[in-house]
């Protein structure tokens, strides 16, 4: 038990490392752990191709640092290595079945680390979209209000902030000048951000430009949908963080205070002549 414990906290530590490790210099925003993991599996990755929904993921995630599909498949080879190396290490000292399942499991661990590393990124990119996406489309009706094209909206509003939802759309401005119809950079937007709020943005947008709607009225309504939209899914991760918070205090809380209480009751029967004396 106490070996099954000790290699539990080790896990929990290492896991734990991995999601604080600091970035640095070259790549914004991946780890050092992440590249350097994709130096030892680069090797390895051999010619397999990486699978079909990956450069979607990739993608949904802001593509960190440039990441392509192929590191991305390196990464996970390397990290299943590294994770059978360190397996095979701690199930020596586990007892009994419990080392067979950690030599079986560290392997499929370490392969699926680098998608849990993607979609914890993504989720975050998601949450932060969805917090701009009121106010910028509240900069965009103004600024088409004050004359200008969509496109150049989109870029001039993209310039003046900050955010993932910013970048693309400044990216959306850029393909556009440099050729691109704004239906494919508006589709191109859609298939990186592929939350619903954008990409009813973006179905909205192409109808207005295909059926010469107004744009304002267009933009205020994507803006008001949108408010609603971040205000009942606030609502609904309060709903959802209550039990978490009633599981922490049965869990942690409640057994914290019994267990002084007994310590306390145990030394007074342990010791009735020092409460006396007191």
């Amino acid at each position: 038990m106490a070996a099954a414990l000790a290699f539990g906290c080790v896990a929990l530590a290492v896991a734990g490392l991995g999601l604080l490790w600091p970035a640095r210099a070259g790549r914004a925003g991946v780890p050092g752990v992440v590249r350097a993991l994709v130096r030892l599996g680069g090797a390895g990755a051999g010619r397999r191709g990486p699978p079909v929904d990956l450069e979607q993921r990739i993608a949904a995630a802001g593509r960190p640092g440039g990441l392509g599909p192929r590191e991305v498949m390196a990464a996970k080879l390397a990290c299943a290595v590294g994770a059978a190396a360190a397996g095979t290490l701690l199930g020596a000292l586990a007892p009994g079945r419990l080392g067979l399942l950690v030599v079986l499991a560290a392997p499929a661990a370490g392969f699926l680390g680098p998608d849990l590393w993607l979609r914890r990124r993504a989720a975050e990119r998601a949450r932060r979209v969805r917090r701009e996406l009121p106010a910028l489309l509240d900069l965009l009706r103004v600024t088409v209000a004050a004359g200008s094209s969509l496109p150049a909206a989109l870029a001039e509003v993209g310039e003046r902030a900050g955010g993932p939802l910013a970048a693309e759309w400044r990216a959306v401005g850029g393909e556009v000048a440099l050729g691109v119809p704004l239906e494919q950079a508006l589709a191109g937007m859609g298939r990186r951000l592929p939350q619903p709020e954008v990409r009813a943005l973006c179905a909205a947008l192409e109808r207005a430009r295909r059926h010469g709607a107004p744009l304002g009225q267009t933009l205020a309504g994507q803006s008001r949908d949108a408010r609603l939209a971040l205000r009942r899914r606030v609502a609904e991760d309060a709903a959802r963080a209550g039990p978490k918070i009633q599981l922490v205090v049965a869990l942690l809380l409640v057994p914290s205070v019994l267990l002084l209480v007994a310590a306390a009751l145990t030394a007074a029967l342990l010791d009735p002549g020092g409460v006396t004396g007191i």
